[in-house]
């Protein structure tokens, strides 16, 4: 083989090399493309309070700045409660049917609280959270859905959050760069088997509240099931009667 076929092929072979490296990106490179997409740093590190009701079932108002939350809803039987506390220290107060809680019943409302303060932001909040501390995130390459291009994310957590051992997966969609879909597999509870098969919904209807971008729906793929995250709002301001009284919060 003659040295002038020889370097024709090196050449070939580093310009392919250099092909693949432009056009697969890293999870940390889509990661910040999704941050972009949706407001960037900036906008979201600015937003400082959040409202949202999770499917219908209780209304969380948090104050990113300062980490105090209120949730609100109704029990299975009917009571109406109002939890305040703090996600960061796990203090606060609960009441049920304007009746403050008193001694261990505390405890076991501050931890429903956070709870589902965490399930609840992470089924609002996820594609803002790909490089939160303690996010292992890689790329699993592309994937053609619905005459769409994705690059997939695959998220697993070192020991952070109530259930380290859940997965999820993440679809960018290449031209919007923001999460149309998501698929996860929850950690098994004591003495359950693990799930064999992620469970994938759509994230629809992505619009903007204050300076950031949220979605509101969530679509079941292979269902017909729906879950809305109702009544979003974002505020610059909030009365301070919000996090500090069970009273109910003025329109």
């Amino acid at each position: 083989m003659s040295r002038r076929i020889v370097l024709v092929m090196l050449a070939a072979l580093s310009l392919a090399g250099a092909l693949t490296a432009q056009t697969t990106p890293s999870a940390t490179d889509v990661a910040g493309q999704v941050m972009q997409a949706l407001g960037g740093k900036e906008a979201w590190d600015s937003t400082h309070f959040l409202r949202f009701t999770f499917a219908g079932r209780r209304t969380h108002y948090w104050d990113k700045w300062a980490g105090r939350h209120r949730v609100e809803g109704q029990t299975a039987d009917g009571q109406k409660y109002v939890v305040l506390h703090n996600p960061n220290t796990h203090e606060g107060e609960a009441w049920l049917d304007g009746k403050k809680v008193e001694g261990d019943q505390v405890k076991e409302w501050l931890d429903r609280a956070y709870g589902a303060w965490v399930n609840d932001t992470y089924w609002l909040l996820m594609p803002y959270k790909l490089q939160d501390p303690g996010v292992n995130l890689t790329y699993e390459g592309t994937e053609q859905l619905d005459g769409n291009t994705y690059d997939k994310l695959h998220l697993s957590f070192q020991n952070v959050g109530l259930t380290p051992g859940d997965e999820y997966w993440a679809w960018i969609n290449r031209d919007t760069h923001l999460m149309d879909r998501w698929a996860y597999l929850l950690q098994a509870s004591p003495g359950e088997a693990r799930a064999t098969e992620a469970t994938a919904w759509r994230w629809q209807g992505w619009q903007k509240y204050g300076k950031i971008l949220l979605a509101p729906t969530r679509a079941q793929v292979t269902g017909d099931r729906k879950l809305e995250m109702g009544n979003i709002e974002v505020f610059d301001s909030l009365p301070d009667s919000v996090f500090t009284s069970p009273d109910p919060v003025a329109p």
